[in-house]
């Protein structure tokens, strides 16, 4: 059984399509209401609809490639029925966006097996202020609930604010937390909060990271710098690098996720505060040009509104 199948169950329960369905409202009224004005007065799909429904899809924050990948897919289907009506376009849009997501993400947590590491290395990488704090603790409160041992290394030592954060949520989720002065080599903290997970048998290490992006080489550097000492201790520690992208940024975390993906190979995104914003059409877009695999969205302020990314309850929710 892989580590995140012990809570998949939990993350299909109804509680947790409504937080999805609520978290998702702004997104879906936005994205339906400019659907309903593309198709305004027209009954079948031409090219006008077409259009306006390219114009949708970019200014949802799809992204131009995947929006035009899109349009593509429903006008060789439109080629194909010879009659498409406007009634039956969101049914056509809402399955060839879930065909994208399906292709470009192959693994899904249904069936993801992270295999028998432990402990399991997670090294969370992304700018100040997307709420990637946060998300560690709702993670390691997600793991601990489920009877897991859980470690945080407070590896972002160039703000003394991050340390505390991470310090707070270790004590609020009720984890142990690894952490030095401000200022302390980083590559240090990792060592040592690897060093100690495996001398307490714990199952999963979260290792914070400086969200600094001013400078991609130095970013590179750092971040290589302190994967090369976690080998140290474990050969092929981080099993995850996690992006945490904020969804409310829209194109911007296009942009994030191009710099942090040409720094480290990260391989695993988390989208956060898509309750918040209509722009929630990033996650399409995102997951279409990067070929990472959305793990995570945060959908809502507490400490279980961080789910479990399921391609197929994502789009349905925006089609509801």
């Amino acid at each position: 059984m892989g580590l995140f199948d012990f809570f998949k169950k939990k993350d299909t329960a109804p509680e947790a399509q409504e937080a999805l369905e609520k978290g998702l409202e702004k997104t879906k009224e936005g994205f339906l209401s400019k659907i309903t004005k593309a198709v305004a007065g027209k009954s079948t799909v031409d090219d006008d609809v077409l259009d306006n429904l390219e114009e949708v899809l970019v200014t949802s924050d799809v992204g131009v490639s995947t929006t035009l990948k899109i349009i593509d897919r429903i006008q060789a289907r439109v080629a194909k029925d010879k009659y498409l009506s406007t009634s039956e376009l969101n049914h056509l849009l809402r399955d060839e966006i879930q065909l994208l997501l399906a292709e470009n993400n192959s693994n899904d947590f249904r069936n993801f097996e992270y295999g028998d590491h432990k402990p399991y290395v997670i090294m969370v990488v992304g700018v100040n202020g997307v709420g990637k704090t946060t998300t560690i603790g709702k993670l390691a409160h997600k793991l601990k609930n489920e009877n897991l041992k859980v470690v945080l290394g407070a590896a972002d030592t160039f703000r003394a604010a991050a340390v505390e954060q991470i310090k707070l949520w270790g004590e609020r989720v009720g984890v142990r937390v690894v952490a030095q002065a401000m200022g302390s080599d980083p590559a240090s903290v990792a060592f040592d909060t690897l060093q100690s997970a495996v001398a307490n048998k714990e199952d999963v290490v979260i290792i914070d990271t400086a969200g600094r992006l001013h400078n991609k080489v130095g970013l590179m550097n750092e971040l290589g710098k302190i994967k090369s000492v976690m080998q140290k201790v474990i050969p092929n520690a981080p099993h995850e690098i996690l992006l945490v992208l904020d969804g409310s940024t829209g194109q911007n975390a296009f942009e994030q996720c191009k710099q942090f993906t040409e720094a480290t190979d990260v391989n695993a995104l988390a989208i956060t505060k898509l309750d918040g914003t209509a722009k929630g059409g990033v996650v399409i877009g995102i997951s279409d040009q990067f070929k990472i695999p959305v793990k995570y969205i945060g959908v809502g302020e507490k400490m279980d509104d961080l789910q479990l990314f399921d391609k197929k309850d994502f789009v349905n929710s925006l089609f509801n």
